[in-house]
C-alpha cells in the first residue's frame, strides 16, 4: 500500500516500484494498492505487477466534507476489502503513511492480516506539510506506529521522528537502493575541468536548492550549476537566479527521466545535495553510483550513511558560505574529488534493492502469524 504510485515519480514511488520487482523476482506474488488521485485509473499493470487505485476519503471539519465522508467512506473501503479478499495477502505493506494508511489499519484489522509501517520521512518532507495541518493524521500515525506488527524508517532520522513525535517503540531502519542498471548509463565521463555542479530533485523549499544558488553566487570556482527537477518553487528559484545575476551560470533544467538524471550526474564534476532536512537522500546513491563527488545536508539522513571527508562531504546548506567553501574545495582539488569518487563507487555496493528486499523479507518471516 503505498501513498504514490505510477505515473508520479519520487523517491518513494520508485523504493515501492524496485521492491515490487524485486519480490516479483524471487516468487512472491506482489500487488501495490496506491491512493486514486481523482484520474481513476482502475487496475493496471505496471512492470508486470497489478496495481489497483483505490480512493481514499478522509474526514475534515466542515459540514459539508463530512457529510460527503460519511457517504463515500464506506463504499472505498468496500473496495480496499474487496481487493483483500481477491488478493488474501499473507502481509500488508504500508509505504508512506497518508491517506493510505488509515485504510490500511483497518483493513489489516479485519482481515487480521499482518501488516509493516515504513515511514519515508513523510512527516516532515512533505511540501503540504500534511502532518503539521492534520490532527487526524497525526493521530492515525501514532495508532499505525503502536498498531503495526513491524514499523521501519529509511534512515536513523526517520526513525527517530517516529520514536520522538509518534512513539514507535522498534523501528527498524531499511534503507534506500539504487538501481545497479544505473552503473551501466553512463555514455562519457565528467570533464572535471568544466566545474559544473549538478543537482536533482523536486523544486521545494525543503530540498534547498535557493541555498544552493545562493552559495554559487559566493563560490569562486563553480562556473555553472544546473538544477533538475519540477516543482512548485521554480518560479521562485529563477527570480532568485535574476536578483543574484546568475543568468549565466545557473539553469533551471526541469524534469528529466531517471536515466537522463543520472547522466546529468555522471557529466558533473560534483553532485551536491542542500536540503534543509533531509529523509534519506537517494541523490547521494545516484551520485555515488555515477562515479561523481558528493556534498550533501548534514541535516538528515545522508549524516547516517555518508562518511564526512571519505565518501562524501557534509556541510549544512543553511550557511552559505560553508557550501560554497566546500564546493571550491573540491573543485580545486582533482585528489580530494578522484578519492570521494572512488569511495563513493565502493559504499554504493552495500545499497542495492537486493539487498533492501533481503532486510524486508527478514522482516515479513518475524511477522508471519501461523
Amino acid at each position: 500500500m503505498s501513498s504514490s504510485y505510477h505515473p508520479h515519480l519520487g523517491g518513494v514511488e520508485e523504493h515501492v516500484r524496485q521492491v515490487a520487482a524485486e519480490l516479483t523476482s524471487r516468487g512472491h506474488t506482489v500487488e501495490v494498492w496506491t491512493v486514486d488521485r481523482g484520474e481513476r485509473l482502475g487496475a493496471q499493470w505496471v512492470d508486470g505487477v497489478r496495481v489497483r487505485y483505490l480512493p481514499t476519503p478522509l474526514p475534515a471539519r466542515k459540514t459539508s466534507n463530512l457529510a460527503r465522508f460519511a457517504l463515500t467512506a464506506p463504499l472505498a473501503l468496500a473496495r480496499w476489502l474487496r481487493a483483500a479478499r481477491q488478493l488474501r495477502p499473507d502481509v500488508i505493506h504500508v509505504h508512506c503513511f497518508g491517506p493510505n494508511g488509515p485504510y490500511a489499519r483497518v483493513v489489516a484489522s479485519l482481515t487480521r492480516t499482518p501488516w509493516v509501517l515504513s515511514a519515508h520521512g513523510e512527516t516532515f518532507m512533505d511540501a503540504n506539510d500534511l502532518f503539521g495541518r492534520s490532527a487526524l493524521m497525526r493521530a492515525q500515525l501514532r495508532r499505525g506506529c503502536s498498531d503495526a506488527d513491524a514499523v521501519t524508517g529509511c534512515s536513523e532520522a526517520v526513525a527517530d521522528d517516529l520514536r520522538g513525535a509518534y512513539g514507535a517503540r522498534d523501528v527498524s531502519v531499511v534503507p534506500n537502493g539504487v538501481r545497479v542498471a544505473t552503473h551501466t548509463t553512463i555514455t562519457s565521463p565528467a570533464d572535471a575541468t568544466l566545474k559544473q555542479v549538478v543537482a536533482v530533485g523536486r523544486l521545494v523549499e525543503v530540498k534547498g536548492f535557493d541555498l544552493l544558488i545562493d552559495a554559487v553566487a559566493r563560490s569562486r570556482e563553480v562556473r555553472s550549476l544546473h538544477v533538475v527537477g519540477d516543482g512548485p518553487e521554480r518560479e521562485a528559484l529563477q527570480r532568485l537566479v535574476r536578483r543574484l545575476d546568475l543568468q549565466d551560470r545557473v539553469a533551471l533544467l526541469g524534469p528529466r527521466s531517471p536515466e537522463d538524471a543520472q547522466q546529468a550526474m555522471a557529466n558533473a564534476a560534483l553532485v551536491v545535495m542542500p536540503s534543509r532536512r533531509e529523509a534519506f537522500g537517494i541523490v547521494a546513491l545516484e551520485a555515488w553510483a555515477s562515479g561523481t563527488p558528493l556534498i550533501a545536508t548534514s541535516l538528515g539522513g545522508p549524516a547516517g550513511f555518508v562518511t564526512d571527508g571519505v565518501d562524501g562531504i557534509l556541510v549544512d546548506p543553511q550557511d552559505a558560505r560553508a557550501l560554497a567553501n566546500a564546493m571550491d574545495q573540491v573543485l580545486s582539488s582533482p585528489s580530494l574529488a578522484a578519492r570521494l569518487s572512488t569511495n563513493g563507487l565502493e559504499s554504493v555496493k552495500r545499497f542495492t534493492w537486493d539487498r533492501v528486499v533481503d532486510d524486508y523479507e527478514a522482516i515479513y518471516r518475524s511477522v508471519d502469524r501461523p
